[in-house]
């Protein structure tokens, strides 16, 4: 019998809870009556804002409405709307070969930032290719745990390694989207998980460190940071919706 190497970590204290708890909120917001008629007008928001936040994590921190009007041409908030805007179009690529959409990413993200021999390539650490390997064997099915935290998992492996030059952290945000997207869990991408992380900066940053320790604590800390994003990106959906409506 095969043991679940992930399966652990819903041992951790309150980590099980705090998954079910972000799981029900998500679903919870997913009720929203504004996905009725306006699902792609929801999904469209999330992507700009999602695409912001994750730029803002790396260190490219814009206005929205001027992202909106189109009047932000700075490269690294360029890379996170490609690759925010391209998320659904591999999610069918991303469980059968996940470390080619990964490199799809990476030319997304870096683009007009690193050398063009480099877009898409991994660097040449022997230590990250087995590590990379290791999580691509998660990704195509080596796992059973909650969708969650196989994308909590994803996106913190891919920051502790930085598995590619430049805005790497722009690739670890959009795999972690990924995973939610190819699993099911949110097929839309209506989950705006890293605004959550962006609301939550400072605490985001110390968890990712933590996680990088491999430590039973720094594990569940980075998953306890995840979850409350999760709860954050599930409150922006019914406040995207919201606004919708109010506009109507």
């Amino acid at each position: 019998m095969t043991t679940d190497p992930l399966a652990p970590l819903l041992a951790l204290a309150d980590i099980a809870a705090a998954v079910e708890q972000a799981r029900q909120r998500f679903d919870q917001a997913l009720g929203h009556r504004a996905l009725r008629r306006n699902g792609g007008q929801v999904a469209a928001e999330v992507s700009l804002r999602s695409a912001v936040a994750s730029a803002a994590l790396e260190g490219a921190a814009h206005d929205r409405e001027a992202v909106r009007a189109g009047t932000v041409t700075d490269p690294v908030l360029q890379g996170a709307l490609r690759v925010a805007g391209a998320l659904p179009g591999l999610s069918e690529l991303w469980p059968k070969a996940p470390r080619q959409a990964l490199a799809k990413l990476h030319v997304l993200a870096a683009r007009d930032i690193v050398p063009e021999a480099e877009l898409g390539r991994p660097v040449t650490d022997p230590v990250v290719a087995t590590r990379l390997d290791g999580l691509a064997g998660l990704v195509v099915g080596g796992t059973k745990v909650s969708p969650l935290v196989l994308a909590a998992v994803v996106h913190g492996e891919l920051l502790n390694l930085r598995p590619f030059a430049g805005p790497s952290g722009l690739v670890a945000r959009g795999a972690a989207r990924l995973v939610l997207l190819a699993s099911g869990l949110d097929p839309r991408g209506l989950l705006a998980v890293d605004v959550g992380h962006r609301e939550r900066e400072p605490e985001y940053v110390g968890a990712a460190g933590a996680f990088a320790t491999g430590t039973p604590d720094g594990l569940r800390s980075w998953l306890r940071h995840y979850m409350s994003a999760v709860e954050v990106g599930a409150d922006q959906l019914t406040t995207i919706g919201d606004e919708i409506i109010a506009a109507a």
